[in-house]
């Protein structure tokens, strides 16, 4: 598929076949259609940002959406501030999309379930073709209406990454409902956050799950989580992901809940599809909440389903004889971006469990399954390239095409562990974009080269920019508006919430994402967009989070030049685990220093001469200003429960602000936060900040 250039010292990995990629492809159509000259993906992607209406309206034509266009596009003068509506007089339905292969190619496998095994039990491999899925979804779908779901209902779940879950985003689509998914390891807390929220009209619960190895049984925390909702679901659904034995089934449960087998409607019938606008709200996502509510950001259904079609088809190159993986947990939008590359006719799997209880695991499953598309975080590569370094060693990845890593910026010592000890003959994709847009802002391109350290290119149709100076660090943000741009915070209107309510989340909405006179949507990722190679219209270096950056002497930079010194097999030898870097006020708040947080190995130490180690090779690979004024041994690293270290939690700590200004129920592990105090309280007396 590739081949690597020596002439270039950070080129990583070419295109074997640029010409023949769905990009090119795709230009190719366009220059005959709209009589354009295009000859790069520069090009197409100016052209795509001019002409956003043909761009978007010609996208919907080359991927042949189901559904009726009409003439509507967008209003190219609005703003992403006025949030202007998308294809207003269209028809569609996601999940109609996302199923249409089922009767082209029935008998195609569309999804595999793997489970953790324990000692005890070995789970059952599920291999679901695209016609077993299309009946699953009727089931589903006649169940829910069964139940007086109706268009605009909630419909909320909670648990594992499991084929339900599947089936009940595609039957909840198909008749308008809306979408929202809690993880197993969120707690009761953590849930009843978000449902209080939502007020989902039923409630779907796996009975349990495994991760490393343990049995961790939901039903226990059901009654507690029902006592504490304000509005109660109407109906709660079990499913039985794990057998009887394993996890407790609760006497006092059994007249206020339903079993999924004995819901699940029998009779035959087809799958039917409300056809729905555009703009109709489709699933709601949750940020992380880790210093306040968690924002219940809505989005729309054909948003969705563009946009995906261009990620996984058009940026992506998947299709029908791919095997697409992803780790991921429902808490996860990536859920949500593995489910809708079903339009493309590929394989997804699901996996429930821990991807490093057994480091070789996720490797064997890509031998094992024939996966072409691995997805993954920036952290778990950090991890496994210090506990399972030489892979190829293990592990023929004959089908691995593509590896894709988001969650944290992939620093380029991960590019090379990749290329060098996992597969040469691999793209590197590089995403980000997050919940805010439930897609990819930037990323992966099979026409492009990868550059190492850099995601590849901006995507097509988003305005991208900084708002720095040309090839300096700066807040990425959106000049244009766009069709993933959430419809907002929920409540929206004319859901049946007051109109208080309503202009809250409005408020909170406008507060989250733009600022000044423009309109301009603010991503909240610090930045750096570089010059244009092979003309890729400028890669993107993730620097960190936004109100993350460090600005000692008023020179700013992001935590990710810190720990990409920091993060590789070099510190992991020395006893490092983890880092965390912040910014801590000093000098009446006029200043600020920088302080490193190093979670050593168990019985390791963090001494003077690891200290003086660390100081030098971040002045050599940095500058003098990014040295840490401080260095610091902590006994652990606060992380989400989707594993990212929170900067901007632990700064407020450290600068005076209340434990109680962090929601512990968004923390893996919130009990090292008075640590954090402690050390906040002793640092502010040494500097004059106390007062």
């Amino acid at each position: 598929m590739s081949s690597l250039n020596p002439n270039s010292e950070d080129l990583l990995w070419t295109p074997s076949n640029p010409s023949q990629t769905q990009t090119s492809l795709f230009r190719e159509h366009l220059n005959s259609s709209h009589s354009l000259s295009l000859s790069s993906y520069e090009d197409i992607y100016n052209w795509s940002i001019s002409h956003r209406a043909e761009f978007w309206s010609a996208l919907w034509d080359w991927e042949k959406v189901i559904g009726e266009k009409g003439n509507h596009v967008v209003n190219e003068k609005a703003s992403p501030e006025d949030n202007p509506p998308w294809f207003e007089d269209s028809r569609l339905n996601w999940a109609e999309n996302q199923l249409r292969h089922s009767s082209t190619y029935p008998d195609d496998i569309a999804v595999i379930q793997l489970s953790e095994s324990t000692s005890s039990y070995t789970p059952p491999t599920k291999r679901i073709t695209q016609k077993e899925l299309n009946i699953l979804v009727g089931q589903a779908q006649r169940s829910l209406v069964r139940a007086g779901a109706r268009k605009g209902d909630r419909i909320g779940f909670w648990g594992g990454n499991v084929l339900e879950a599947v089936v009940l985003v595609l039957a909840t689509s198909s008749i308008g409902c809306i979408f929202s998914s809690a993880a197993s390891d969120f707690g009761v807390d953590g849930v009843k956050e978000r449902l209080d929220q939502i007020q989902p009209r039923l409630l779907f619960v796996t009975n349990g799950v495994v991760y490393n190895g343990v049995v961790r049984p939901l039903l226990p925390l059901l009654p507690k989580l029902l006592e504490s909702l304000k509005t109660p679901p109407e109906k709660i659904v079990v499913i039985d992901h794990l057998p009887e034995g394993l996890v407790p089934s609760l006497q006092e449960l059994e007249e206020k809940v339903e079993r999924w087998d004995e819901w699940l409607d029998d009779t035959e019938g087809e799958t039917t599809f409300e056809r729905l606008g555009f703009n109709d709200p489709i699933w709601i996502l949750f940020s992380s909440g880790t210093t306040g509510k968690p924002k219940a950001i809505v989005h729309r259904q054909g948003g969705m389903l563009l946009d995906s079609l261009r990620e996984h088809h058009l940026a992506g190159d998947i299709g029908r004889g791919d095997v697409f993986f992803y780790y991921t947990t429902p808490g996860w939008m990536m859920v949500q971006y593995l489910i809708s590359s079903l339009s493309t006719g590929a394989t997804i799997i699901l996996y429930e469990g821990s991807p490093l209880k057994d480091p070789a695991y996720l490797f064997n499953m890509i031998d094992e399954y024939g996966i072409t598309i691995f997805g993954t975080s920036a952290k778990w590569l950090e991890v496994i390239s210090k506990t399972y370094p030489n892979v190829k060693d293990h592990h023929e990845l004959k089908t691995l095409k593509q590896i894709l890593s988001t969650g944290s910026p992939l620093p380029g010592g991960l590019f090379d562990w990749i290329y060098r000890d996992v597969k040469e003959d691999v793209m590197v994709g590089s995403i980000t974009g997050g919940t805010d847009i439930c897609s990819v802002f930037a990323g992966r391109n099979t026409c492009l080269p990868v550059y190492r350290g850099e995601i590849q290119s901006r995507m097509l149709g988003f305005a991208l920019d900084t708002d720095g100076l040309p090839n300096q660090p700066g807040e990425l943000i959106c000049n244009e508006a766009f069709p993933i741009e959430p419809l907002g915070f929920w409540p929206l209107e004319g859901y049946g919430f007051s109109e208080e309510e309503v202009e809250v989340a409005k408020k909170r909405f406008k507060e989250s994402y733009f600022k000044g006179e423009k309109g301009t949507w603010y991503h909240g990722d610090y930045v750096r967009i570089t010059p244009s190679r092979s003309s890729n219209s400028g890669g993107i270096l993730m620097l960190g989070r936004s109100d993350g950056v460090l600005n000692p002497g008023g020179i700013r930079f992001g935590p990710t030049d810190i720990y990409s010194v920091l993060e590789g097999p070099k510190y992991s030898e020395l006893g490092v685990e983890e880092t965390l870097v912040v910014g801590l006020m000093v000098e009446g708040g006029a200043d600020e220093k920088v302080v490193l947080f190093v979670k050593m190995k168990e019985n390791r130490t963090l001494d003077e001469g690891l200290v003086k180690k660390i100081r030098t090779d971040i002045r050599l690979a940095r500058s003098a200003r990014h040295v840490p004024s401080k260095i610091i041994q902590v006994s652990d690293i606060p992380v989400t429960l989707t594993n990212k270290r929170v900067e901007v939690p632990i700064r407020k700590l450290i600068n005076g602000a209340s434990i109680s200004s962090i929601n512990p129920s968004t923390l893996r592990n919130p009990h090292c936060l008075e640590e954090y105090v402690k050390l906040g309280d002793k640092m502010r007396k040494e500097e004059g900040m106390d007062g």
